[in-house]
């Protein structure tokens, strides 16, 4: 054999030796001359026979630009460039360049990096170490993940293919449609589609703005859930709570452990909360407290309110307490229900007490408050009680009707029906409607003075009676008082007027006008019978006689 064709069989030896190292880990291929992209038949590059001692599937290559194979430190390396595609199951993996340590069963990719494990959930960067063994993806570098309703942002994301889980720990944002959330750290959870924020967690949309410590959110219902410090900001109002939800898509929260709303025109207080943006409704239960902060000022108390925002209603039940606050005494109504409203939008028709003061100046006198059954009123100078209640801010008339009584010191005051004219928040005059019956007790003995009448008018200044005047077939028991305050005897009256002028809380002047008929009598020589006009009752142990009793009704 000359010495060429020697040359020629110890290179054709070689090549055969190299075959033999690298055909058990590679296999048939073929070139597209087309866009010169390696593509398999059967897996090129497996994982080494024993795969339990570094565990996982296979890593399959499926195409490449380019490849290319190095051996390092008794490891072989595979490095794959220009749009490499690589299967670990139903794991896909792209990127630019792919370098695939098959000994460990790792791969380190860079640029477009791109990973689905066959279902909506898809994560992207622009590098990526990966560990075969437990399917462990380190991406950095504008990251992203999403599952075809959200999209997660960061640069720095550690992602669980198997589980679909991914925590990042370098902030990270949130897009959801028009809704924004952003924190320091999170983890996502693929399987459920939820998100926990940790650490200044900011959730922003169109409407609300969330800030928290932590917050689990759902890509796909939308749902807000916190069990931390929470403020949700609605525009001018803004809840404080600490373990609740919110639904960002539909805009219902559910609040809990004692709630706070503060808004442009009132506060709100409550065990738990419901509240429905998207038509304006609320619904309040566990002591709840409502504060407003219009010129009114008013509070309400009840164990369940339900609120209409848009047309101004409260309506409360379960011991529901109303305080009218005014500059020296507040006024206190109970009933078993308590509700307020616009004017404007009753149905009904209200009779009318007196010309409306303001109502087209000033909108805050579109108000209401109406309460029914077992209604008690209770001020220093005040008290009452009635079937039921309604108040007209317009008119400043707080109505009385079924079986009212009011009190104002030694006085009380019944009939068919009872308007209370307030000013100022205070009683101005009061009007008896039929059956009209006042009676004055005289300090601390059993005798009364009694005004019976079709009709009663009576006048307040600072809360006191100050003039009474009765029409209408009026009868008059007045107990005559020397100078000394002694009796002098009984005056049984009747005339068509009778109008008796108060003196600190006392009857100083009776005046009788038209057809005047009457008797006076000593007292010792007066029976009971005749002390009393027909029809008298002294009610005083229907009396509220404290805030406090209307507080526990």
């Amino acid at each position: 054999m000359n010495r060429i064709g020697l040359i020629i069989l110890v290179f054709a030896l070689s090549l055969l030796q190299l075959k033999a190292q690298v055909l058990p880990r590679l296999v048939k291929t073929r070139i597209n001359p087309k866009t010169s992209v390696v593509k398999d038949t059967t897996p090129i590059l497996a994982a080494p026979s024993n795969t339990n001692e570094v565990g996982g599937k296979i890593i399959e290559f499926l195409s490449a630009e380019t490849y290319s194979i190095k051996k390092i430190d008794s490891m072989d390396f595979l490095v794959f460039v220009g749009h490499v595609k690589i299967r670990q199951g139903k794991t896909l993996l792209y990127g630019d360049s792919l370098i695939l340590n098959s000994t460990k069963n790792t791969l380190e990719g860079f640029g477009h990096i791109h990973i689905n494990d066959a279902d909506s959930v898809h994560t992207y960067a622009d590098y990526l170490k990966y560990l075969g063994a437990n399917k462990k993806a380190f991406l950095r570098k504008k990251v992203k993940l999403t599952d075809g309703k959200g999209i997660l942002t960061t640069d720095s994301l550690d992602y669980e293919v198997s589980t679909k889980t991914g925590v990042f720990k370098k902030g990270g944002k949130l897009v959801r449609e028009k809704t924004i959330l952003t924190s320091k750290e999170g983890v996502y959870y693929g399987e459920t589609r939820d998100v926990i924020f940790q650490n200044k967690v900011e959730l922003h949309d169109p409407e609300n703005q969330i800030i928290t410590d932590t917050l689990e959110y759902n890509t796909y219902s939308q749902v807000a859930n916190f069990n931390s410090p929470s403020k949700i900001i609605t525009g001018p109002r803004t809840i404080t709570t600490s373990n609740g939800n919110f639904n960002t898509g539909l805009k219902q929260g559910y609040l809990y452990d004692r709630s706070f709303i503060d808004d442009s025109t009132y506060h709100f207080i409550a065990d738990e909360m419901a509240v429905d943006d998207s038509i304006g409704t609320g619904l309040f239960k566990g002591n709840a407290i409502y504060r407003s902060k219009d010129s009114l000022g008013f509070d309400l108390t009840a164990g369940n309110i339900k609120t209409n925002k848009i047309k101004s209603v409260l309506f409360a039940t379960e011991n529901p307490l109303l305080m009218i606050k005014q500059k020296n005494d507040t006024l206190y109504i109970s009933a078993d229900t308590l509700h307020t409203g616009k004017i404007s939008d009753l149905t009904k028709s209200i009779p009318k007490a007196r010309d409306s003061v303001g109502l087209l100046k000033d909108t805050s006198l579109n108000k209401y408050f109406e309460a029914y059954h077992h209604v008690r009123i209770y001020s220093d100078s005040l008290q009452g009680k009635a079937d039921s209640l309604f108040y007209s801010l317009s008119d400043s008339t707080i109505r009385l009707l079924t079986n009212p009584i009011v009190w104002a010191n030694n006085n009380q005051i019944t009939g068919d029906t009872i308007y209370l004219y307030v000013k100022n928040k205070k009683p101005e005059q009061l009007n008896v409607f039929e059956n009209a019956f006042a009676m004055n007790k005289i300090d601390t003995t059993s005798y009364f003075n009694q005004l019976k009448g079709n009709r009663l008018n009576a006048w307040f200044e600072d809360g006191a009676i100050t003039k009474m005047r009765t029409r209408g077939n009026a009868e008059n028991i007045y107990f005559a008082l020397d100078n000394d305050k002694n009796f002098i005897g009984v005056n049984h009256s009747n005339a068509q007027i009778i109008e008796i002028t108060f003196e600190n809380n006392e009857p100083a002047k009776v005046i009788f006008r038209n057809q005047l008929t009457g008797n006076m009598s000593p007292l010792g020589q007066t029976p009971k019978a005749e002390m009393e006009i027909r029809g008298f009752k002294w009610q005083e142990n229907l009396r509220p006689k404290s805030k406090e009793e209307l507080m526990v009704h």
